[in-house]
């Protein structure tokens, strides 16, 4: 059971904890993103006496953290980009040693590290146009204007600042009344018998008019960083490291929001520093673009609760003891996938898919002789947008009767499952889908597989165009079927796939004028192709002949491949 103790120090003993090595913070933070504004916006409030807000801060020890528990080591210096927006850099991961450092900050780290650089670290601004990789950068240092005279504040803005302070790489030539905060912390200012000498040697260039407001600062801006306690925290005794990260995440909602994703790969970073860059060799080549989600919620279904979606200690050990066996299921999934003439890049923003058969490919090695349960799920999964809600309480229904059929994959399996059986009420909601549709694009690109080139782009088409249904009906239909025809001219039984120039030249061509066009070898391609019943007629009058008959074969078609 941990225990709470509220507690408070300067800003200067917060610091020299800092530079000691006794405040560190857990490797589940995120990266410092404070650009200079928030900074400046920071001192302002301590001027301007406002509460800096409590901290939280935990205590390590040997009973709650082990050798292999990692930390960061604060920021000493931080290049801000031409926005003045801080380059993101990863901390430095380090094991502590428990006899010199017995704080990791949970919550507080963006106001100490700005205060840390401010003061006791450096600060870079990277020119415009300078790549990050050049190493050009110029050293900016914090600034506070003492001549209240040159000082325009608008009191009418919202959140303005109050006092000129501001970082600025034009030290001294701006003004010679500027003085560098961190200046403050020279020994002539910390010794009271130096401190009032000091003080007017500081303000020597300031107009007399403004010596009083200049003396009230500096004095200010001692008493807030040496005297008055302002750093509060709330010290955490007794928490492992799990509970701690759970408050972690609780605490962590001020400021510029944490992803889930980037909570959760903080987590994994913390028990395995190197798996961000583990990760970066996977999603390149046909994984690129799949992210980082993907294998963590891979791993979860291999090596935990994919319902919890939490990534603890055991998870991060098994999936870096075991990277090797993680990859080859990977690369493994790409074969077979492939086999059935399919790209798994095709999945890189709807992998959830795919995580049963990585399930399956792990734990089962005779997979590759079960192609056919393994399209059956797949194209049922997405004909039936089997994902649509629900994401994790499906996969793991998926991984438990995958388990329950011994580590397969059956059909058998699939048909007792009520949203992955094929009925006919299902069946006849995939003819429905319409053009543009996810449905309808999936499906008329597994249908087709068998001859589309993965060189070119394919379009959803009408075979009947869609303008025709505009005009005027023809003689022999009836007001009543063309009204009906149009309703579901958009539909699947009157569309097919068709490569892009070919479809930008057929455009609104009648279809028996744009099939009367071809050879005698292109017409039975294109019959083929379009999965056009034989021997009927094209003509718009008998619309309705083509469309049921290319519903049924359609039908038949998907069944096949559904399993």
């Amino acid at each position: 059971m941990s225990r709470l103790i509220d507690n408070s120090i300067t800003i200067y003993e917060a610091l020299q904890n800092i530079k000691d090595g006794r405040y560190v913070m857990p490797a589940f933070q995120r990266q410092f993103v404070w650009g200079t504004e928030q900074i400046e916006k920071l001192w302002d409030s301590i001027l301007l006496d406002y509460p800096i807000a409590t901290f939280l801060f935990w205590h390590v020890d040997d009973s709650n953290v082990s050798w292999d528990t990692y930390f960061c080591s604060f920021l000493s210096e931080v290049t801000f980009d031409s926005r003045k927006q801080a380059d993101t850099v990863n901390y430095e991961l380090t094991s502590i040693n428990v006899k010199n450092t017995n704080i990791a900050v949970l919550d507080g780290q963006q106001r100490l590290t700005s205060m840390y650089l401010s003061l006791l670290g450096q600060a870079y601004i990277r020119p415009k146009n300078s790549r990050k990789k050049s190493g050009d950068k110029i050293v900016t240092k914090l600034l506070i204007e003492l001549n209240k005279n040159k000082i325009t504040v608008d009191e009418e803005e919202y959140n303005s600042k109050k006092y000129d302070i501001k970082f600025s790489e034009k030290i001294g030539r701006l003004s010679p009344t500027q003085f560098e905060i961190k200046n403050i912390l020279d020994d002539k200012f910390q010794n009271e018998a130096t401190r009032e000498t000091a003080i007017e040697e500081a303000i020597v260039n300031v107009p007399g008019d403004s010596k009083d407001y200049a003396r009230s600062i500096l004095t200010k801006l001692y008493n807030k960083i040496f005297v008055e306690k302002l750093v509060r925290y709330t010290g955490i005794k007794e928490m492992k490291q799990d509970d701690a990260l759970e408050m972690f995440v609780r605490f962590n909602s001020g400021g510029k929001a944490l992803r889930k994703s980037e909570i959760t790969m903080s987590i994994l970073e913390a028990y395995w520093p190197s798996a961000k860059t583990e990760f970066g060799k996977i999603l390149v080549d046909s994984y690129a673009g799949f992210g980082t989600d993907f294998i963590i919620r891979s791993a979860l279904m291999l090596y935990g609760d994919v319902v919890k979606s939490n990534i603890n200690k055991k998870i991060a050990e098994d999936l870096k003891n075991d990277w090797n066996g993680f990859k080859q299921a990977l690369s493994n999934l790409e074969s077979l996938l492939k086999e059935m003439k399919i790209d798994v890049s095709r999945f890189s923003s709807s992998w959830n898919v795919l995580l049963p058969i990585i399930y399956y490919i792990y734990y089962s090695s005779d997979y590759v002789n079960n192609i056919k349960g393994i399209q059956a799920y797949l194209l049922r999964a997405i004909f039936f947008t089997y994902f649509q809600s629900g994401t994790t309480s499906k996969l793991q229904q998926m991984k438990s009767n995958i388990i329950s059929f011994d580590y397969d994959i059956t059909i058998e399996m699939l048909d007792q499952m009520n949203d992955l059986s094929v009925t006919d009420g299902k069946i006849e909601d995939v003819l429905n889908s319409e053009k543009g549709s996810r449905v309808a694009g999936e499906v008329l690109y597994y249908l087709n597989l068998s001859w589309t080139n993965k060189s070119f782009k394919y379009e959803q088409d009408h075979l009947h165009p869609d303008n025709r249904f505009s005009e005027s009906k023809p003689v022999s239909v009836s007001m009543e079927e063309w009204k009906k025809w149009r309703g579901v001219r958009n539909r699947l039984p009157n569309l097919h796939l068709l490569e892009g120039r070919s479809n930008g030249s057929k455009n609104a061509m009648r279809l028996v004028d744009y099939y009367n066009d071809m050879n005698d070898e292109q017409k039975a391609k294109f019959i083929k192709q379009a999965i056009i019943p034989q021997d009927l007629s094209l003509e718009i009058e008998d619309f309705e002949k083509l469309y049921e008959a290319r519903k049924s074969l359609l039908a038949k078609r998907i069944r096949e491949l559904l399993g």
